[in-house]
């Protein structure tokens, strides 16, 4: 099995290809460039560099969201064509699951990732690693990060918390949890793509033509054609 694995979703750009139980090329930067412009050729390199071939893939798998609009969208629509394309299987998995994945594997306790997503609030959940597996504690959500923290004074053990937009929240979170709050180094913050191979490995593939991106919240500006548009349609 050769799975292709594509990260858009957030600053981070990332492709990998696993084979079997083998990582056999990752690509990583943490640019606010365009990635519609950059992720064919990242692509493309890492194919060539570890010579391959996109009749040799066997699964496609992509970072679904939330995050950058834009960002969710590129990755999500590229993989739904190479898929479709070379009629193999499409795989999404959540972008918060995948920073989770590669920091806490060895963390005795639960992983809360972080998306900043503005006016004090981010994307995240809770994750905890149970026999070697991920598992999901408390679901992607979006929520005040102070409103986050105060939620998980209830839990009974330290929590990790990771992402580039750490730093954006850090002092809420530490000022409510104190030492129950852990954070994670700034070498574990990028979402690694070799992760979201991994994870997308056995999970159920998705319907090519229906899979959609999860914005969590719809965005801005269709939020406010509804808003608009609803009052028109009442009176």
């Amino acid at each position: 099995m050769t799975i292709l694995a594509i990260d858009t979703s957030n600053y981070p750009l990332g492709v990998a290809l696993i084979e079997d139980n083998q990582v056999l090329g990752e690509y990583i930067t943490n640019l606010k460039k365009n990635h519609s412009v950059r992720i064919m050729p990242a692509i493309q390199t890492l194919m060539k560099d570890c010579e391959r071939v996109p009749a040799q893939l066997t699964k496609i798998v992509v970072a679904k969201g939330p995050g950058s609009y834009t960002g969710v969208r590129i990755g999500v629509t590229i993989a739904k064509t190479l898929a479709w394309s070379l009629k193999i299987p499409l795989v999404g998995v959540s972008s918060i699951e995948i920073i989770a994945a590669g920091a806490g594997r060895h963390f005795d306790g639960y992983i809360s990732p972080l998306i900043d997503a503005r006016r004090g609030q981010v994307y995240t959940g809770l994750y905890e690693y149970k026999s070697g597996e991920l598992t999901t504690v408390k679901e992607d959500r979006l929520v005040l990060s102070a409103d986050w923290a105060t939620s998980l004074k209830e839990v009974d053990k330290p929590i990790l918390f990771v992402g580039n937009d750490l730093p954006l929240h850090q002092a809420v979170l530490e000022g409510t949890l104190s030492t129950q709050a852990v954070f994670a180094a700034i070498t574990e913050h990028n979402p690694r793509p070799s992760e979201l191979a991994l994870l997308g490995k056995d999970k159920q593939e998705e319907d090519i033509h229906s899979f959609v991106p999860n914005y969590i919240r719809l965005a801005e500006a269709e939020a406010k054609w509804l808003e608009a548009n609803g009052k028109i349609l009442k009176g």
